[in-house]
This record gives C-alpha cells, sequence and structure tokens, in this order.
C-alpha cells in the first residue's frame, strides 16, 4: 500500500499567485471534469507570462514540461488558482515548479489539484537561444 501524499490546503508563502480561472462548462470533458487539456494551457500560459515578465523579454518559448499528475478533479464553478516559483535561471533558460489548486469560496480553503516544471528558453527572432540578463539571474540564484 502506497503512502498518501499530503494535499495540504496552506498555499506555499514563497509562491507567487500568476493566475485565477473559474471552471465554466466550456471547459469540462466528457467525464464531467475539467479537460485537462484546458488546465495545461492555463498553466502554460500563466507560467510563460510570467517567465517573459522575469526575464523582461517577449521572447520566452516552453522547451518542456514536466510530469503532470491530476490529483483531484475540477468542476463546474471551481475558483483555480495557479501560483509559480521560479526554482533557477540559467544561462539561456529559466525553471520555475507551477501548480493549481481549486478554491473554495466560502470558506477560502484551497486543495492541490496538480504540479509541474516548466522550463522556459529566451530566444533571438531566429528562434536561437539567447542569454538572459545577468540581474535576473543573480536574482533568482543567490
Amino acid at each position: 500500500m502506497t503512502a498518501k501524499k499530503d494535499f495540504s490546503t496552506k498555499v506555499n508563502e514563497d509562491m507567487t499567485r500568476l493566475a485565477i480561472k473559474l471552471c465554466m462548462t466550456k471547459d469540462i470533458g466528457v467525464h464531467g471534469n475539467l479537460f485537462g487539456g484546458h488546465m495545461l494551457a492555463w498553466l502554460d500560459e500563466a507560467a510563460a507570462t510570467w517567465a517573459c515578465s522575469i526575464c523582461r523579454n517577449p521572447n520566452m518559448v516552453t522547451v518542456k514540461i514536466d510530469e503532470m499528475v491530476f490529483e483531484r478533479p475540477v468542476k463546474i464553478g471551481n475558483q483555480v488558482n495557479i501560483y509559480g516559483k521560479v526554482e533557477q535561471v540559467g544561462r539561456t533558460s529559466l525553471r520555475m515548479y507551477v501548480e493549481a489548486r481549486t478554491k473554495n469560496f466560502y470558506t477560502g480553503e484551497e486543495k492541490m489539484v496538480c504540479s509541474t516544471i516548466f522550463i522556459f528558453v529566451r530566444i533571438d527572432e531566429s528562434g536561437e537561444p539567447v542569454p538572459i540578463d545577468e540581474a535576473v539571474r543573480n536574482k533568482y540564484n543567490s
């Protein structure tokens, strides 16, 4: 028997809220839950936008998304809060932990839905990797 994961409702205080989404009828898959592809798109959009903001450049592209496990369903009317934390900034890449949590409107309680790691690379007009500003690297790697 495997040990149960701790799906704490407390939000990690060193994370930044990147986006708030509302699960609507148009987002539902055949099993009555939020379609996983929509969740992935929400996470990618929120994380990519934040990566561009952090690196002060609109040319950040997603190059890798690690494994994602959906821990619980999202239903119509659920608010989904998306949080992120920069884990590392390399010469041309940024590694970010991202998680989604549903929020109970009445109690404020949040429950983990899924989490993953995104890696973004800064590119030039030709799509070639270019260095991220040294000040950004120093800020997040110190």
